[in-house]
């Protein structure tokens, strides 16, 4: 099971749209995982709509037409994957001891709100994992997104991939 693993995406504020990079990967992705800020509700279409699977939250930016059809946490058992997603998870000084006690039966937390990439394991065993933003790089180098597989009930080859920068 391939995984797409985007957040912070902005539209249209940060761009007008998604890269081609990333739309490639969702037409390959089994899900793709979007951990809130869309800003617009017409990403949102899309991705339903060219997705095979979308998991999704909304995020601090969000309005009231993103909330009324996306929860603030979702969850998802993904080939035996304890899967779950939410746009904030507080600063990261204590975010690992935080996660592994709000989020005690999940494997894999996805999260987005800063534009930092982030790949660590909890005390417990919980992988957090932030995939950047797309379209909006702030204080990092590059664009970023993640992908990841699930194979034989385990997450592997978790990929950051960086964005060529836009002119």
């Amino acid at each position: 099971m391939r995984l797409l693993l985007i957040a912070d995406t902005h539209l249209p504020l940060r761009a007008k749209a998604l890269p081609d990079q990333v739309w490639r990967e969702v037409d390959a992705a089994d899900v793709v995982v979007h951990a809130g800020d869309w800003v617009e509700v017409t990403l949102l279409d899309e991705l339903e709509a060219r997705s095979e699977r979308l998991v999704g939250v909304y995020g601090n930016n969000d309005g009231a037409d993103l909330r009324a059809r996306l929860p603030e946490i979702a969850r998802a058992d993904l080939d035996g994957v304890r899967l779950a997603v939410i746009h904030e998870t507080g600063g990261k000084q204590g975010r690992e001891r935080r996660c592994d006690d709000q989020f005690p039966d999940t494997d894999v937390l996805v999260f987005g709100h800063s534009h930092i990439p982030w790949d660590t394991v909890t005390p417990k065993g919980l992988r957090l994992l932030n995939p950047g933003s797309p379209t909006d790089r702030r204080r990092q180098p590059f664009c970023t997104y993640q992908t990841a597989e699930i194979r034989d009930g385990e997450l592997r080859d978790v990929t950051l991939h960086e964005l060529p920068l836009r002119r």
